[in-house]
């Protein structure tokens, strides 16, 4: 019997201890173990659950228990989680966690030390939920170079947009609606500003590329400014607007990655990423593209990631899983500056012709868009060019007495 701890019981700790109830037979006919749940480390009482007997309140317990052999983190945050996982891993103990911001912060420091102590330090469920994607980028495409990674890594901000393209919602009524349903908190910053999303680009760029990449590095720009009439215009153009979050390697050991909300066209697989879903993008020199969609949030695809991984503990106990990274560095990312891209450019201020001809004036020969009744402004999409060269460029519209209202990287096939 492998006997394990939870820490944390809300949305996912609770999933996960229901679901090892559930599924129990299969979960230990998998693990070749029975899996029991020792601890469940909460600082509130649940006396109506019927494993109330269970829930403990000093994490030293957990730490100098010897029989508890699996430590699962699912409070969140970084750092009381952070101190419970590291003084897990000192007391010998494999970690599972859920935690995308602590893996983000602290994830390359925790696999060397899991390393050093043959543990298993895992988190399946950081970045897609209940969407394989940690296990098969370390695993199951192992023997590719990766060439990119885009991916749809937020349902929040996945669902608002989708409302604004189908429903044509306001952004401020379609986040309104998202937290209505339990989609959103309160304070939806980490999903609407892109930081949610950031955390897990930088886990997968770290995994891919072999270097710990720290959010702080990565240019991330949220969907607070995206426009009704700029999903109008994407819709023209052929596509749609997604938060994407992006990293490709530049070839002399740098990553070029950013967050932000992009045109992306209907051919890309992306662009049928719809609602709350999540869809993750890898290319590998030998397989091409592979595409990984599913609930990127939500109580039980969370939970069934992080129990697999319990299994997985449970399988190596003696054969630890490699799952490393090397740490990072202040230059590893590129300056956002140099990211090239195609930008979209919704702009007023002239008459239609006049802006027509300051645009081409500025950036050359361009893709004019127009919606049809709308003569007081005119959108173009507008040759790839560093973002830095491109933000020039905006200025200089703008000395020519351009307004520019929207602003916005293209994802091009």
């Amino acid at each position: 019997m492998i006997q394990i701890a939870v820490i944390g019981h809300g949305v996912v700790g609770s999933g996960v201890v229901d679901l090892l109830h559930e599924n129990k037979a299969g979960i230990s006919s998998r693990a070749h173990e029975t899996i029991r749940v020792k601890y469940i480390l909460d600082l509130r009482d649940f006396p109506e659950l019927p494993y109330a007997s269970k829930f403990i309140k000093d994490f030293a317990t957990i730490e100098n228990d010897d029989e508890v052999r699996i430590v699962v983190e699912c409070i969140g945050g970084v750092k009381i989680a952070y101190d419970y996982v590291k003084r897990s891993l000192l007391a010998g103990k494999s970690v599972v966690t859920s935690n995308k911001e602590l893996v983000a912060a602290h994830g390359q420091e925790l696999l060397e030390l899991a390393q050093e102590r043959n543990l298993n330090f895992l988190f399946e469920a950081s970045v897609g939920g209940g969407i394989p994607i940690i296990r098969p980028l370390s695993q199951c495409l192992a023997a590719n170079e990766v060439t990119e990674i885009a991916g749809i890594l937020n349902g929040t901000t996945n669902f608002i947009l989708t409302k604004m393209i189908y429903d044509k919602m306001s952004f401020d009524d379609a986040l309104a609606l998202a937290q209505k349903l339990g989609y959103a908190e309160r304070d939806p910053s980490a999903d609407v500003d892109g930081h949610d999303s950031c955390r897990k680009i930088c886990i997968l760029a770290s995994l891919a590329f072999g270097h710990h990449v720290y959010p702080e590095q990565v240019s991330t720009e949220g969907i607070r400014n995206v426009t009704l009439e700029d999903v109008s215009y994407a819709d023209v153009w052929g596509g749609s607007i997604k938060l994407l979050g992006v990293v490709k390697p530049c070839g002399d050991g740098k990553l070029d990655m950013c967050v932000a909300p992009m045109l992306i066209p209907k051919t890309n697989q992306l662009w049928r990423v719809d609602d709350v879903f999540n869809g993750i993008l890898a290319c590998g020199n030998a397989t091409g593209d592979v595409l990984f969609y599913g609930r990127g949030a939500g109580k039980m695809p969370t939970a069934s990631a992080v129990v697999a991984d319990v299994i997985d503990c449970t399988k190596h106990f003696n054969a630890r899983k490699y799952l490393y990274w090397d740490k990072g560095s202040p230059d590893l990312v590129i300056d956002a500056s140099k990211s090239v891209f195609p930008m979209y450019i919704r702009a007023t201020g002239l008459p239609a012709d006049e802006l027509t001809a300051a645009v081409e004036k500025v950036y050359g020969s361009c893709q004019k868009l127009t919606r049809e009744g709308v003569d007081d402004e005119v959108a173009f999409i507008v040759p790839a060019a560093p973002y830095g060269e491109q933000c020039s460029k905006r200025q200089q519209l703008e000395w020519c007495g351009v307004k520019v209202l929207g602003f916005m990287r293209v994802f091009a096939d």
